[in-house]
């Protein structure tokens, strides 16, 4: 193949090039024409499109102009005549003001003019007054110092008599109260501190299978019954008794552990230090169980409910105390009881009764470990566990020591004596009691007039007849007073006594 060939084939190639672009420009020229007049065409359309909506535009914001316009007229309109009313309004109240002000000045002027008749008024009293003190002081031959002088020493002396009398009644007044006060002490202390109280409330009796049992418990040179006293804090007391041993302790529940510890290691037959220490502790746990379940028991009993677990415990601890001879759990139980149906027949709080009444004596739980009185220390005890302040005050004024003034002190007093007093409530040994009453009946005939005497319902009553033609009706009754007042200074007993004078005057005739 020649350089002729190739060239054309060149050339022709060139040309096709040539050709193929011009078509391909001619062809895109056509294309770009055919989207301007689409365009134009849209242009066209849009343009008709926003005259219209321009139009509708422009014809709905003429409308809102329309509404504007109104809403702006009825505005205006309401405005002036709102402001319109407020400037009659104030017109009215300048008219009302200028009524008033002249009313004020006519006021004034009137004062004024009063103001001036009142001093010449107080300026006539003032020279009557005068007038008045001159006839007097020439009347009295007095001056009015002198006057004023001698009527200050009269109330001065009024005053001295007066004030000598109030001391006197004061006076009186105290020693009956520390007379009072005096006895109560004294029947304390002797309730606690008597002998033969003491004796019966204070001591146990543990029995012996044989006397060879008393040396084991002593054990060598002392050795088990020094472990046993310090271990328990009871004084175990060996003597001459047949076959028993006695445990002397203040605290009961300490000598219960004593006696229920004593009680095992007789049994057991193995007495020695070691044992006894340990019998003594697992006896503690044993009463203290028995303790907690006892004062459970009886608030459950009572309905008494949400009490704490250490209120309960010593509570619990009454069940070994006794107060001449009457259990004083026992006692605390009826005494809520009453208390609880006394509330209810007076409308009071029954709860609130119940727990005061069951809770009244507690102190003597730890009466023997605390000073003072068992209410004082029962109030404290209940005050520090319990969150009821009228059973507080109840416990401490149910013996008047605290003075009693809420009703709740007054029913649990009345419950209280009620629980003691009763026929049977407490042990009384028969001389005690036979010779309280022949003292009582010796009370009565000691007064002149009386013919006969007869102490009965168990010693709490005495009914005295008296010769009518010594004693009048007056008479009977100075003599009641004057036989309970000796009754209560030379007698001791339980509850109360009632004195009944009797005056019988009898007119017999015969019809023949």
């Amino acid at each position: 193949m020649g350089i002729d060939v190739v060239l054309a084939i060149f050339f022709s190639f060139i040309i096709g090039v040539v050709f193929g672009g011009m078509a391909l420009f001619l062809s895109r020229r056509v294309l770009i024409n055919r989207q301007i007049r689409i365009a134009e065409r849209k242009a066209a359309r849009m343009v008709s499109q926003a005259g219209s909506e321009s139009k509708n535009v422009l014809a709905e914001a003429k409308k809102e102009a329309d509404k504007i316009k109104a809403s702006a007229d009825t505005d205006y309109r309401e405005r002036r005549s709102e402001l319109q009313r407020r400037e009659n309004r104030l017109s009215q109240k300048e008219e009302t003001l200028e009524r008033k002000s002249d009313a004020v000045e006519r006021r004034e002027h009137n004062l004024g003019s009063r103001e001036k008749e009142s001093e010449s008024i107080r300026a006539q009293l003032g020279e009557i007054r005068d007038k008045q003190l001159q006839q007097l002081e020439l009347i009295s031959g007095l001056s009015s110092a002198e006057a004023k002088e001698s009527l200050i020493e009269a109330m001065e002396a009024e005053m001295q008599q007066e004030t000598s009398r109030r001391i006197r009644e004061w006076e009186a007044k105290l020693k009956e109260e520390a007379n009072e006060r005096a006895q109560a002490i004294l029947s304390e202390a002797i309730q606690r501190c008597a002998s033969e109280v003491v004796s019966e409330t204070t001591t146990s009796v543990v029995p012996l299978p044989s006397d060879e049992m008393k040396g084991r418990l002593i054990g060598r040179e002392g050795r088990n019954i020094r472990a046993l006293e310090q271990a328990t804090g009871v004084d175990l007391i060996i003597d001459d008794t047949p076959e028993a041993v006695t445990l002397s302790c203040f605290d009961p529940v300490r000598r219960e552990i004593a006696r229920l510890a004593l009680t095992k290691l007789i049994l057991d037959g193995r007495i020695h230090p070691a044992r006894i220490e340990g019998v003594v502790t697992s006896t503690k746990e044993e009463v203290e169980a028995t303790v907690y379940s006892a004062g459970e028991q009886a608030a459950h009993q009572v309905g008494v409910h949400g009490l704490s677990p250490e209120l309960i415990k010593v509570f619990g601890r009454l069940k070994y105390r006794t107060s001449y001879g009457q259990n004083v759990l026992a006692h605390s139980i009826e005494t809520a009881h009453i208390a609880g149906m006394i509330a209810a027949e007076l409308g009071a709080n029954v709860d609130v009764a119940k727990k005061a009444g069951l809770l009244h004596d507690i102190g003597k739980a730890i009466a023997h470990e605390v000073e003072g009185s068992h209410a004082t220390i029962g109030a404290d005890l209940v005050k520090q566990w319990d969150k009821s302040p009228e059973v507080v005050q109840a416990i401490a004024e149910h013996h008047g020591e605290a003075g009693t003034t809420s009703v709740l002190g007054f029913l649990i007093a009345a419950s209280d004596a009620i629980s003691s007093a009763r026929p049977g409530a407490r042990h009384e040994p028969l001389e005690h009691y036979l010779k309280r009453l022949e003292e009582l009946e010796g009370i009565a005939n000691s007064f002149k007039g009386v013919e006969k005497s007869y102490a009965i319902q168990a010693g709490r009553e005495i009914r005295i007849l008296v010769k009518p033609e010594e004693i009048d009706d007056l008479g009977a009754m100075r003599m009641a007073r004057d036989i309970v007042k000796k009754i209560e200074e030379g007698l001791h007993y339980p509850g109360q006594i009632k004195v009944t004078v009797l005056r019988e005057t009898r007119a017999i005739d015969y019809a023949k």
